[in-house]
C-alpha cells in the first residue's frame, strides 16, 4: 500500500517485490506469481440471432459479426455454446432468466425476493479477506423495482447476489467506485488520490527495479487519468435515461455523478475495474452493462429511436450495432488487461472474464445461452476454441462456474444445480 491522508492505495503486482506473506519458491530471491482474478460481465436481452458464432481454432478462427470487436484476442478466447440455466426455463421472461444466472437457483416470484449466492460472491467470500475490497460490483444502469408477469424485477436487475435474499448492491456512480478502491472512506476528498500518497510513492520509488519503476509511473498515470475523466464526467449531467424536466439543475450539483453519455459511463467503469485488477485491490469484478429490459438508448451509435429491450426483438443493422458496442467493452478491458505484464504472463493471462447474457437472442431463447471466456486463468486455460455442449447431456451453466472456481482454487464439489465441472475449461 502506498498511503497518505485518508487515504491508502494498493499497488499493482511487481517482480521485485515478494507479496506480504507469501515465501520466495525454490529458495529464490524476488517476487512472487501474480494472483488469479475473475470478472464477469454482463448484458440483457441476447444477441443478433444470426452474427453471434465462432469456428475454427487459434490463430485461424473465424468470429461472427457480433463477436467480431474480439478478432485480435481470439488466441485467447472461448466462445461456449450450449449451456443453459434450467431454472430460467421456469416462471416468466427476463426476470427469471436473470435473478439466477450466476447461481443457478429457483426464484420466488409474487414479488418475494429469493434467488441463491452467486458464484461471484462465493468467491469473494473466499478470497474478499485478502484484498481491500472484496468484490467490485459495477452497473451502468439504475435498478427497476417493479413487478412482471408476478416476478420481481430486481432480479433483471441484478446478477451479483451476497445471499439468496440480497442482491449485491450496484455501484452506478463512477467517482464513488473510484474512491472505493482507493479512499479509507468513500466520500469526496479535499485533493486527489495521488497528491495524498506521492511522498510515500516517491520513498518507495527508490526500492524497487528500472522495470518496476516504469510500471509504478504507468500505474499512477493512469490513475490521475481515471481521476481527471471523473472529474469532466461529473460537470455534464445525469444519467442516460428518463431525463429531468429541467435541462438544467436548479441547484447546486456535486461534482462527482454519472456521466450523461452511456459510452463514457461504461468506459469510465471498465477502466475502474482494470484498475482494481491491476493494484490487486480486488481480484473478484462483476459489471452490468445493462438491466434485462433495458431502458437504455444509444444516440452515440444513431441508435436513439428505440429502447434497447424493443431493439433486441428483431435482427436489425440497428440492434447489430448496439451488440458491437457492447462486445467492445469487453475487449477493451482484455486489452488494457493484455497490456499489463506480471512477470512471465499479463495481466489477461491471470485474469478469467466471462462475458453473458441473460438469453441466446432477443426472442427470449434461453434453452442455450451466449458465454465468451476471454483471458487465461493464471495459465489454466487454453483459449483459441469453440467448445459446443448442444445436444449433450450436463450441459448446466454452473458448470462452467466450478471450473471457474478450480482455476481459483476453490473446489465446493457442487454448485446450483452442477455436481461436476466442464473438464474441457
Amino acid at each position: 500500500m502506498l498511503r497518505g491522508l485518508g487515504v491508502s492505495m494498493a499497488l499493482p503486482w511487481m517482480e521485485s517485490m515478494p507479496v506480504w506473506g507469501d515465501e520466495p519458491k525454490g529458495g529464490s530471491e524476488g517476487g512472487s506469481e501474480a494472483p488469479v482474478r475473475m470478472a464477469v460481465l454482463f448484458s440483457g436481452n441476447g444477441f443478433h440471432s444470426k452474427e453471434w458464432w465462432a469456428k475454427g481454432e487459434g490463430k485461424s478462427m473465424e468470429l461472427g459479426k457480433v463477436l467480431a470487436p474480439l478478432s485480435e484476442l481470439r488466441e485467447k478466447t472461448i466462445l461456449i455454446q450450449g449451456l443453459y440455466n434450467e431454472q430460467a426455463l421456469k416462471g416468466n421472461i427476463h426476470s427469471s432468466q436473470t435473478g439466477n444466472l450466476l447461481s443457478g437457483a429457483p426464484l420466488a416470484s409474487g414479488g418475494d425476493i429469493r434467488s441463491g449466492t452467486s458464484v461471484d460472491q462465493v468467491l469473494a467470500q473466499r478470497y474478499g479477506r485478502g484484498t481491500k475490497v472484496s468484490s467490485l460490483v459495477l452497473g451502468c444502469e439504475q435498478s427497476n423495482p417493479s413487478v412482471h408477469k408476478n416476478y420481481s424485477m430486481l432480479y433483471s436487475s441484478h446478477i451479483s447476489w451476497s445471499s439468496p435474499t440480497t442482491p449485491t448492491p450496484l455501484e452506478l456512480y463512477p467517482a464513488l467506485a473510484f474512491d472505493r478502491l482507493f479512499k479509507d472512506e468513500v466520500q469526496r476528498g479535499d485533493k486527489s488520490v495521488l497528491d495524498a500518497v506521492m511522498s510515500d510513492a516517491k520513498d518507495f520509488r527508490r526500492q524497487i527495479s528500472g522495470n518496476d519503476q516504469r510500471k509504478l509511473d504507468e500505474y499512477l498515470e493512469s490513475v490521475r487519468d481515471v481521476e481527471l475523466r471523473i472529474e469532466r464526467a461529473g460537470q455534464k449531467g445525469e444519467m442516460q435515461g428518463w431525463r429531468p424536466t429541467l435541462s438544467k439543475p436548479n441547484i447546486p450539483r456535486p461534482a462527482d455523478g454519472i456521466p450523461q453519455n452511456i459510452a463514457d459511463h461504461m468506459r469510465l467503469m471498465c477502466d475502474i475495474l482494470v484498475l482494481g485488477f491491476q493494484t490487486d485491490t480486488t481480484r473478484i469484478g462483476t459489471l452490468k452493462l445493462n438491466n434485462d429490459h433495458s431502458s437504455l438508448r444509444f444516440p452515440h451509435l444513431g441508435v436513439d429511436y428505440m429502447i434497447h429491450h424493443l431493439l433486441s426483438h428483431s435482427d436489425t443493422a440497428d440492434w447489430l450495432k448496439v451488440n458491437q458496442f457492447f462486445v467492445e467493452q469487453v475487449a477493451y478491458i482484455a486489452r488494457k488487461l493484455e497490456a499489463i505484464q506480471e512477470g512471465p504472463r499479463t495481466a489477461l493471462d491471470n485474469t478469467m472474464m466471462m462475458y453473458c447474457s441473460s438469453m441466446l437472442t432477443g426472442n427470449h431463447e434461453a434453452n442455450q445461452l451466449p458465454v465468451v471466456l476471454v483471458g487465461g486463468g493464471g495459465g489454466r486455460i487454453r483459449g483459441g476454441r469453440v467448445l459446443d455442449y448442444r445436444g449433450k447431456p450436463d450441459r448446466q451453466l454452473c458448470r462452467l462456474f466450478l471450473s471457474m472456481m478450480d482455476k481459483m482454487e476453490l473446489r465446493p464439489g457442487t454448485f446450483g444445480d452442477a455436481t461436476k465441472p466442464l473438464e474441457e475449461i
